[in-house]
């Protein structure tokens, strides 16, 4: 549901303002650029790995987990990725990856949750495939992430501030480009599956390759 913020509203960077034409545009010719592809974008946490596969099984397509598919590539772990080549070097396999990814046709893609923030990698999902953007709110985030020690974003002794900052920076991007939200509720992987199947069928204008 939308509500108004009290006095006058923020206006967004001009980026992102142009992001949300360009994204408004798509929804308004979803029926003239039909997709063979699904992608799921949102935070650490939110069960984009664990809903891909589902909804891979029900689709009958392939499923790709980009980071899983990069360890797959380079051999060591993301961790050691930062460690060795910082974020930046990160993004850019991630971004080299993703580029190579999208041009396949028909899979289910889930991202990391940080791929949003190349304004290239944006274009590659909105051009390429339909978008669905698995929110998480930080309170739900620390109850999921509360063992998690493998992704080195969140080696930080304040996890709450920092998934706090990273949701500032990233949630607008994941708005700007996502063509269905399925808004989190409490329940197992198999009903929020369930529930994005269910919205999927009636919202994404599957396509289908030549055979």
């Amino acid at each position: 549901m939308l509500t108004a913020a009290a006095g006058r509203p923020k206006l967004p960077a001009p980026e992102l303002l142009a992001s949300r034409r360009l994204t408004a545009a798509k929804r308004s010719a979803a029926a003239m650029n039909p997709s063979q592809n699904l992608y799921l974008i949102g935070p650490m946490g939110a069960g984009k790995s664990c809903i891909g596969r589902r909804l891979a099984e029900h689709f009958a397509l392939p499923f790709v987990d980009l980071d899983h598919e990069l360890e797959q590539r380079t051999g060591v772990s993301i961790n050691l990725v930062f460690e060795l080549e910082g974020e930046a070097g990160f993004r850019l396999r991630e971004s080299q990856l993703l580029e190579e990814q999208s041009q396949r046709q028909g899979l289910v893609l889930a991202t990391g949750g940080g791929a949003v923030l190349s304004a290239h990698n944006r274009e590659l999902l909105t051009q390429t495939g339909f978008v669905l953007y698995l929110p998480a709110p930080v309170e739900l985030q620390l109850q999921r992430l509360a063992r998690d020690t493998r992704r080195p974003l969140l080696a930080d002794p304040d996890r709450r501030q920092r998934l706090i900052v990273m949701a500032g920076l990233r949630n607008p991007l994941y708005e700007s480009i996502a063509d269905l939200t399925l808004q989190p509720e409490h329940g197992s992987v198999h009903r929020a599956s369930e529930r994005a199947i269910h919205a999927l069928c009636t919202h994404w204008q599957r396509t289908f390759a030549d055979a």
